[in-house]
């Protein structure tokens, strides 16, 4: 007798982007455990996404923004639950301007509801905690099939009204462990519907070099995201300048593409660091390896909410790169200071400078914690382990967990 495949749907916000790369690893690897797995998105990106990848990735995915028509005239006596839906709509503690919003929402959620029916989906899940967390308990009020969404980072920076998303989620996971506090603590989910699920990275592609030549200009630190003021390039600019000042030998790529392009430009020209800082905008999987391939350490000094488990640090460690992080979201687990990398507190530019100047003047230090967060990299955060965990949590927690709408 043949058993018909286990029919996930996965909704991801504006897929694909740069920063998307996980998800279609987690894609691949569900795929190949033998889950038949249907993408959807809530609308197309504003930007090209210029992994390898994305066109396959995009022509795979469904867009439920703009709703179809024939969804967005629905009426109450359609669907058994569009009342239910309704009155979920007018019960968000949101404005007025908010609240009609939500009604392109719930078009979208009867969009999601057809194609899960037409495609029999067993479960969806949905790498968000804000608009798509909405559509996914619209869909599930309306008839449609269970499912569960992950939180990313701190709750504030994903919305309000986070137990009406969770009313029927079979689980909510979070992306570091002080997330999954907070959705236990702030939004009033029970401990045993929470999870920490870390996201992951290919360790047999991502891999540290056959050898790492020494760079004649001195330590190379590498950055790669969002050029976004919450990455904290501007503490490391500065970090950076007080290092060279004493006397170090450096310089640092940055990769990655955003809005606030302009004013890290700036910064670079305000701390002198022209001749030390380059941006060389969007990469590719294939370009990041190649740069990690000659970086010494990568830097992450993100300030603020809404930083988890950066995939970025995930990839320098697994390719042998020492990461050197401000603490927040998970960094504090998945770095062991002075051991796999090195932590600093948030915009301490003093700590920066010091964590630059003791990877740059200690080679041998720089090799030992290339090597442990290679291992570290290997043992826990292999895409293949983090998405058969992902699946397990589904399947395991797929017993209804109905609270009140």
């Amino acid at each position: 007798m043949t058993v018909a495949p286990f029919r996930l749907g996965m909704l991801i916000p504006e897929f694909p982007t740069q920063t998307h790369a996980f998800f279609w690893r987690e894609i691949t690897a569900l795929r190949a455990a033998g889950v038949e797995v249907h993408v959807f998105s809530t609308r197309r990106p504003a930007e090209d996404c210029p992994h390898e990848w994305a066109e396959r990735a995009a022509s795979e995915t469904t867009y439920l923004y703009p709703p179809r028509l024939s969804s967005a005239l629905v009426s109450p006596r359609d669907f058994p639950g569009m009342a239910q839906a309704l009155a979920y709509i007018a019960r968000l503690s949101v404005g007025a301007k908010q609240k009609a919003r939500a009604l392109g929402m719930l078009a979208c959620a009867v969009d999601l509801l057809h194609y899960a029916r037409e495609r029999k989906l067993d479960h969806v899940h949905g790498h968000s905690a804000a608009d798509a967390a909405h559509v996914l308990a619209l869909c599930r009020l309306l008839g449609g099939p269970r499912y569960s969404f992950h939180l990313h980072g701190d709750l504030p920076v994903y919305g309000t009204d986070h137990g009406a998303k969770a009313w029927d989620a079979t689980f909510v996971a979070a992306a570091a462990r002080p997330m999954q506090r907070q959705l236990i603590e702030d939004a009033g989910l029970a401990a045993e519907r929470t999870y920490t699920l870390w996201m992951g990275v290919d360790t047999d592609r991502f891999q540290p070099p056959a050898k790492r030549a020494e760079d004649p200009r001195g330590l190379h630190l590498v950055s790669v995201g969002r050029l976004h003021l919450c990455k904290g390039h501007v503490h490391t600019f500065s970090g950076l300048r007080k290092a060279l000042d004493r006397g170090l030998k450096a310089h640092m790529t940055v990769g990655g593409r955003g809005p606030h392009e302009k004013e890290i430009r700036e910064a670079v020209a305000r701390f002198g660091l022209e001749g030390h800082v380059e941006l060389v905008g969007p990469l590719g999987e294939a370009a990041v390896m190649e740069l990690l391939h000659r970086a010494d350490a990568f830097v992450l000094s993100s300030v603020g909410l809404g930083e988890a488990s950066p995939v970025a640090v995930m990839e320098a460690m697994a390719c042998g790169v020492p990461p050197v992080c401000s603490i927040i979201g998970g960094t504090p687990d998945m770095i062991e200071d002075g051991t796999d990398g090195l932590l600093v507190a948030q915009e301490d530019e003093e700590g920066l400078a010091n964590a630059f100047l003791r990877l740059g003047q200690d080679r041998a230090l720089q090799e030992r914690m290339s090597r442990a967060a290679r291992e570290r990299a290997v043992r826990t955060f292999d895409y293949r382990e983090t998405s058969r965990r992902l699946l397990d949590a589904i399947q395991e927690s797929r017993a209804p967990h109905r609270q009140a709408a």
